[in-house]
């Protein structure tokens, strides 16, 4: 068998090494040889690679994570190349998998699989799985679908024509694939084969030199494109790398305002000037509210804005009083993401969570896998995600749900539609889609806005719909004949008006949104089970 030479570069991560050595050691394949490369530690990296034997050492003063794999190189005899970062581990039949791709083909440069995403913080496990069969140059400048460096093995002759490029400072895997790939035959496949592990530590929690290094990396594609085609692909690829960093980095500033530097406000002012404006309103804002609050107390604050003569007063957050709703404009037009989160979610994920038993098997959700993960853990075996378009580095599965033929029938275990039916103009074509597509004795999970304010931003164009419990029952009823529908309403009065207004979940009395008033209905369930024959 040709032998595997595993190249594991280590900068101050010795306690992850264990883990990683032993998903090696674990390995089903018989001839590998592990190489570590110590790119100037000064934590207990020596001391875990002495512990482990068979384990080369060789150290070098610290030259950054390509240095350290192109030494990996150098030293390395193996046939096949496979680099594994040291807070990562390699599943159990991942050299097997990836060494028979090769020997099959001697035409490959590399092959690479899929893999899971590894949470620490939350402990949720995402996995990354896409189907790629041609035209791989042209998908990968349109994003990394490879996504993790441990699933790719190289055979060797590769590094006498390529290296990797000192000058980055992350991205380097991303550029190595791109180089090769205009060269060379390579192979994808949808086997998961290693876990990359997400915490703070890792170079791609640096959001603006990340976006910066990756469109640098694009940019030096631009002279080696040879059609419209690859032309094109650049430039979808740029959109994406800037619409998925600068949303990440938007969500981040919106839950911890100290983090906003100079680096990350330039990199939104310069990428997606409309997210930069949107944060510096609403910073600003609070800059004045709060410069205001200084000088003049809550009750003469009312008092100026009941006379109409102080339109921006807004009642601090979990400071509500009833006179505050004597205004014709709300507290938040963000579905009080800004106050604490939407009151709605109460909803949604107390009837998620008390259906988390049909979250299981095949699973498919819409925009993103939160919720799948969130409550189905273990019992989910593969988890899809759906969009509307290729602008979602996430997506699985592009398509529009009211027409997709291309979803194959009967796949699913359970499909998890929050939040969307009253986006999608043709609401009927999607539920049939998700009938047909449901294998029997699969389970829908929908939630739909009754009472709800519409959105302003990306959803304002497409909100057509707003629907009530009867509505709901009817045409699921219809879609899924002789199958077992239960449709609920949530909320009362008091939730309905809290939500309208703007108020954050943390300002509000759970025991006052567990009363149900079918009268006002804030959020509509329903759980619908294809019949099982």
């Amino acid at each position: 068998m040709p032998l595997v030479s595993v190249i594991v570069p280590c900068y101050n991560h010795g306690r992850y090494l264990p883990e990683a050595f032993e998903s090696i050691r674990r390995q089903k394949y018989p001839a590998i040889e592990v190489i570590l490369v110590d790119d100037g530690s000064t934590d207990s990296t020596r001391e875990m690679a002495e512990a482990c034997p068979g384990i080369k050492y060789i150290y070098q003063h610290n030259q950054g994570l390509s240095a350290a794999r192109n030494t990996g190189i150098a030293h390395s005899r193996g046939e096949f190349l496979l680099f594994l970062d040291a807070d990562d581990w390699l599943l159990e039949d991942a050299i097997a998998v990836n060494a028979a791709h090769l020997m099959r083909d001697e035409k490959l440069a590399f092959v690479s699989g899929a893999h899971d995403k590894v949470y620490t913080d939350t402990g949720i496990v995402k996995e990354e799985v896409q189907e790629v069969t041609a035209d791989h140059y042209c998908q990968l400048l349109q994003g990394n679908y490879i996504g993790m460096h441990a699933t790719v093995m190289y055979r060797r002759w590769v590094f006498e024509e390529f290296a990797y490029d000192t000058s980055l400072k992350a991205c380097e895997d991303y550029d190595l694939y791109l180089r090769i790939a205009r060269k060379h035959p390579v192979a994808h496949h949808s086997r998961k084969v290693a876990a990359y592990r997400l915490h703070s530590h890792n170079m791609s929690a640096n959001i603006p030199m990340m976006l910066h290094t990756v469109l640098d990396v694009q940019r030096r594609q631009a002279g080696s494109l040879r059609s419209a085609a690859e032309r094109n692909a650049l430039k979808r690829g740029r959109a994406v790398w800037k619409e998925y960093y600068c949303e990440e980095l938007y969500r981040k500033l919106r839950q911890n305002r100290h983090l906003a530097s100079p680096a990350t406000l330039a990199t939104l002012r310069i990428h997606k000037p409309t997210l930069f404006f949107r944060y510096l309103l609403k910073n600003q804002s609070r800059v004045l509210k709060s410069a205001i609050k200084k000088n003049a107390p809550a009750f003469s604050l009312r008092w100026l804005q009941k006379a109409g003569l102080y339109h921006s007063y807004k009642p601090a957050v979990g400071k509500v009083e009833a006179g505050d709703f004597d205004r014709p404009t709300p507290f938040s037009t963000d579905f009080g993401y800004d106050r604490g989160g939407p009151v709605d979610r109460y909803y949604i994920e107390n009837f998620l969570k008390q259906e988390s038993g049909s979250i299981r098997g095949n699973v498919l959700e819409i925009g993103d896998n939160e919720y799948t993960m969130m409550f189905g853990a273990r019992k989910v075996t593969k988890s899809d995600i759906l969009h509307v378009d290729d602008t979602n580095p996430k997506a699985t599965l592009v398509g529009d749900l009211s027409d997709a033929p291309h979803l194959p029938d009967n796949r699913f275990d359970c499909i998890i539609l929050t939040q969307t039916l009253h986006l999608i103009y043709d609401f009927k074509g999607a539920l049939q889609t998700c009938h047909r597509i449901l294998k029997p004795g699969g389970v829908l999970l929908l939630t739909s806005p009754g009472l709800s304010p519409i959105d302003q931003g990306a959803w304002n164009e497409t909100w057509y719909w707003s629907f009530t419990d009867r509505a709901l029952q009817r045409v699921t009823e219809e879609t899924f004949p002789g199958g077992q529908v239960e449709v609920n309403a949530h909320g009362n009065v008091y939730a309905a008006t809290a939500f309208l207004y703007g108020m954050g979940l943390p300002e509000v009395q759970k025991e006052k949104l567990d009363r149900q008033d079918p009268q006002f209905q804030v959020i509509i369930t329903v759980k619908a089970t294809k019949a099982a024959s």
